[in-house]
């Protein structure tokens, strides 16, 4: 409604124009910087559609659904401005594949090329090829001004099976190493999907979304009508099914498939102590990566088998010595800090990781952990004889932390701690005043964390063998503080979604090279704009981001 009344009276056609050069511009952007060239190597459905031309599709609809949402007046006007700007962004393509070659654009711009061109005219000559492209860029502006008309009921299944169907068709080098090959051979060309593939995807999730449009509510209700009893019932079940498949992974998914899966579960762990300090508590802490090394170098130091190990203990040995270092400096971190808040404590605490960081790299300690050398030779964790040695076997021990690292940050959670941690992130002052000793709950909550940390350091150590100081920059702290946010702060679940986003998701984006952290990055700013509460907010966290819209809602 607010939308609604904001939108100008009459249709602004010049807003339509100036929209559309911007689309242009993104357009000439992402093309200009070879993106479209390198994604053009792959079709989304083979023979038919390339991933050069979705990206380039994509923002021809993208700027025709602005337009529809920026722009007020009768439907098939808004629908025309959006398809004008699908036009002038098309034109803008258009120019740039008539001039590239005759003025010799490549002198300037060096991914203005021939293969350039033969992408935006479709290998069909520059004329033929211009005024395709010129069509189908107005009709994607159309298209995107139409979607916003569309009833929910129809519109979310739609979006839902494209969604899909270019997912699976972006990510079909990964997918035709896991499915079987007589279901390969159906679903993918020799590069993207087959076009039976694509219109069965397509069929199958937009049908499933609609069934669960439809009934989705009623299925929710009536669960919700179960006895307590009979939902937990269901939930055990759920989480015992749940199990059964992560159990199966490494069985389906193959060796580079899992290993990404172990990275993931290395900053899953991180993420899950660090969730503790700062979404719990409400520290912000900069210097988490200090935790992370101390828990790599105390297990390397213990069961290295080279010169510099100490002990040569197993892993269980040395893993509970690894994680008590870790714990003991949270403990001295949080000493020094413990009267400081916001900015000052971050800074304090990135200062504290940097510190870490240098001692690893001095040549004073170089004798102990060796320095820039490393520590070599660290052993591989076994069970009863079963060397945990490839990312197959690896990857139990990594769900174990995980799921004990679920469970506990769960009970303190919900704890007399947690809410204190709580009552402490809201507002120390007031949380003093009720009795809650600061203290305390914050030595516990650096500690808590610190202790998560140590546990991933020390798995990290024996999965590669060693351990290099260069493997504990600040970049560590920051993209564990990001999963966070984007997962969503104090959330658990949040923690493992943003863990795959923002460190699965990229090892998958290899596909795209060098651009794969540019459309990266696009994506998470889109994902700030739309979700700033995060991918799976905690209920507090979401209430207080919208409580806004809850009240105008009310009212």
């Amino acid at each position: 409604m607010e939308t609604t009344m904001n939108k100008q009276t009459h249709l602004d056609w010049m807003a339509a124009v100036r929209l559309g050069l911007l689309g242009g511009v993104v357009a000439l952007l992402v093309s200009l910087v070879g993106m479209v060239q390198t994604f053009g190597a792959k079709d989304v459905i083979g023979g038919v559609l390339s991933q050069g031309h979705t990206l380039l599709l994509l923002v021809g609809v993208g700027i025709g659904y602005l337009v529809s949402r920026r722009l007020s007046g009768q439907r098939h006007e808004v629908i025309l401005a959006a398809t004008l700007a699908g036009f002038i962004a098309g034109v803008m393509l258009t120019i740039l594949a008539l001039v590239a070659v005759p003025i010799n654009l490549r002198s300037v711009l060096v991914n203005a090329s021939p293969k350039l061109v033969e992408i935006l005219t479709f290998g069909r000559g520059q004329v033929v090829g211009s005024i395709l492209w010129l069509v189908l860029s107005t009709f994607a502006g159309g298209l995107g001004g139409a979607y916003s008309y569309l009833p929910a009921r129809i519109s979310r299944p739609l979006l839902t099976g494209i969604a899909w169907t270019i997912i699976l068709g972006v990510f079909q080098d990964v997918l035709k190493g896991v499915i079987p090959q007589y279901i390969g051979r159906l679903f993918f060309a020799s590069s993207g999907l087959s076009v039976a593939g694509a219109i069965i995807i397509f069929a199958v999730v937009t049908s499933l979304s609609v069934l669960w449009s439809q009934k989705g509510e009623g299925v929710r209700q009536r669960f919700a009508a179960l006895p307590p009893q009979r939902r937990q019932v269901l939930r055990s079940g759920t989480v015992g099914a749940g199990l059964l498949l992560m159990l199966l992974v490494p069985l389906v998914a193959g060796t580079y498939l899992t290993e990404v899966v172990d990275n993931v579960g290395i900053y899953i762990l991180m993420g899950l102590g660090l969730n503790i300090v700062v979404g719990f508590a409400g520290l912000l802490d900069l210097g988490y990566v200090a935790f992370f090394a101390i828990g790599a170098y105390t297990m390397g130091i213990f069961t290295s088998t080279g010169g510099l190990g100490i002990a040569h203990m197993s892993f269980w040995t040395a893993l509970p010595i690894a994680v008590g270092a870790a714990v003991l400096g949270g403990v001295v971190l949080g000493v020094p800090v413990l009267k400081m808040r916001g900015d000052y404590l971050a800074i304090v605490t990135m200062a504290f990781g940097e510190i870490i960081r240098v001692l690893a790299l001095s040549d004073a300690l170089a004798p102990i952990i060796g320095g820039a050398q490393g520590v070599l030779n660290i052993p591989k964790a076994s069970i009863l004889g079963w060397r945990l040695a490839g990312p197959e076997e690896l990857y139990y021990l990594i769900v174990a932390g995980v799921l004990l690292a679920i469970f506990v940050s769960t009970r303190l959670h919900d704890s007399r701690i947690g809410r204190a941690w709580i009552a402490i992130r809201e507002d120390e002052d007031v949380a003093e005043a009720m009795g809650v000793a600061l203290v305390k709950h914050k030595l516990l909550a650096f500690a808590s964390g610190a202790a998560f940390s140590g546990l991933s350091g020390a798995i990290f150590a024996t999965k590669l063998g060693s351990v290099f100081p260069h493997s504990f920059n600040l970049l560590v702290s920051i993209n564990v503080l990001c999963l966070i946010i984007v997962g969503g702060m104090a959330s658990i679940p949040g923690v493992i979604v943003g863990a795959l986003i923002l460190m699965g998701l990229p090892e998958l984006l290899r596909t795209f090279g060098e651009y794969r952290y540019l459309l990266y990055g696009a994506m998470l700013v889109v994902m700030m704009l739309v979700r700033p509460e995060g991918f799976i907010p905690a209920t507090r966290r979401r209430r207080e981001l919208h409580a806004e819209n809850n009240l105008a809602e009310e009212v």
